[in-house]
């Protein structure tokens, strides 16, 4: 099929007619529980899994629903508008796999994505490192040949739902000195030797999504689970970013959507001076500006899918860089300043739990920090202008 610059196609629309009722079925009435028990939601697993859409971007050669870019924006989306840990089930298997996608051979993409495909497994991604964050390069974990197999040593941290994922894409360094030209990508299964998952972290937000430290101590694994050439590991997780950061983009705008629903609804309702609250032109001010921004970041994120789609199908696309970045960044600070804007219009009740909103502005933060922070989205941009 022709795929156009960026609008949804008719199966687009049904694709989120179906998310939005799953969502509001299944994910929604689960979300506050997940957020104040902080465990991983294994019956939205469940759901997503039956649904076909807990990793809808595997292609069908592999057992896959074989959605494009704009079909797994759309999930994200929906997902995130009732609950953002929940979003990260297809969002980070996406994450885990393009690498595979991308740079894998045949045989590792027969191995491993097949089982994501039929809910079996998730496939997480572990780039960063204690002292190796925005400057990813700087990593120390090793791998090491010996005979037939890479021996794994040392720490990746902040990885998005460690412990429930049976696969992870790992980068380590196999040629020392030789800077980003000497990192290579691994696949590394849960259950490997020498590889152990640290305690989940505390956070602000997305708490019902595992975050753990990784720990390699001579984790031995076989060779042919590189990913590409050796050497080429870095290249592939930056190209991987620029896939995956749109997926960012999306569950910003599902939070953001959901936050702006949430309220509209509340300021028809709530009356003060004799009237309801939406009557006010100083909300409506807001209330209009919350959902300008919201449009504009939905619009630049599946521009930005649709050249994602036309990349993964082997075009060239000079400005995905840019695009993914810009999507990521502008749908980010969007979702910060929209849901704030929610907690602001329910006023006390706002900054209360018996309500939506404030979770909402907890798990948006996240969205300007993780898969590169803001700053170094504005970097990307500014490096790509001036190329």
């Amino acid at each position: 099929m022709s795929f156009p610059l960026y609008a949804p196609l008719d199966e687009h629309h049904m694709l989120r007619q179906t998310v939005r009722a799953l969502a509001e079925d299944k994910i929604a009435p689960r979300a506050a529980e997940v957020d104040r028990t902080g465990e991983f939601p294994w019956d939205v697993y469940q759901a997503l899994v039956e649904a076909d859409m807990h990793a809808i971007h595997i292609p069908e050669e592999y057992g896959g629903a074989g959605g494009d870019a704009l079909a797994a924006v759309i999930v994200i989306e929906e997902v995130a508008r009732a609950c953002a840990s929940s979003s990260l089930i297809p969002a980070v298997n996406k994450l885990g796999t393009v690498p595979l996608l991308l740079s894998g051979s045949e045989e590792l993409k027969r191995r491993y994505l097949p089982p994501v495909a039929r809910g079996e497994a998730m496939f997480s991604y572990a780039l960063s490192e204690p002292e190796a964050g925005s400057d990813a390069a700087a990593m120390r974990t090793t791998a090491v040949r010996d005979g037939d197999h890479y021996v794994l040593n040392g720490t990746k941290r902040w990885i998005t739902n460690a412990g429930v994922s049976k696969y992870y894409t790992v980068m380590a360094v196999t040629e020392p000195g030789a800077g980003a030209r000497g990192i290579s990508a691994f696949v590394v299964e849960k259950d490997d030797p020498g590889f152990t998952v640290g305690k989940p972290e505390k956070k602000l937000g997305i708490k019902g999504s595992p975050t753990c430290e990784l720990y390699f101590d001579d984790c031995r694994i076989p060779a042919w689970r590189m990913i590409g050439e050796p050497g080429t590991g870095f290249k592939t997780a930056l190209a991987t970013l620029d896939h995956t950061r749109i997926t960012i983009a999306a569950q910003a705008i599902g939070i953001a959507q959901g936050a702006l629903d949430y309220a509209l609804g509340y300021v028809k309702e709530r009356k003060q001076f004799g009237k309801a609250i939406a009557e006010f032109q100083g909300v409506q001010f807001m209330l209009a500006d919350m959902a300008m921004k919201l449009e504009a970041a939905r619009q630049l994120t599946y521009a930005a899918a649709a050249k994602s789609e036309r990349a993964m199908r082997g075009e060239k696309v000079e400005d995905l860089t840019f695009f993914s970045s810009a999507a990521k960044c502008a749908a980010s600070d969007a979702a910060m300043e929209i849901t704030t804007d929610a907690v602001q219009l329910l006023g006390g009740y706002g900054y209360t739990n018996d309500f939506p909103v404030e979770r909402m502005m907890r798990d948006a933060k996240i969205t300007q920090i993780y898969e590169g922070t803001n700053q170094i989205q504005r970097m990307v941009m500014a490096r790509q202008l001036l190329k």
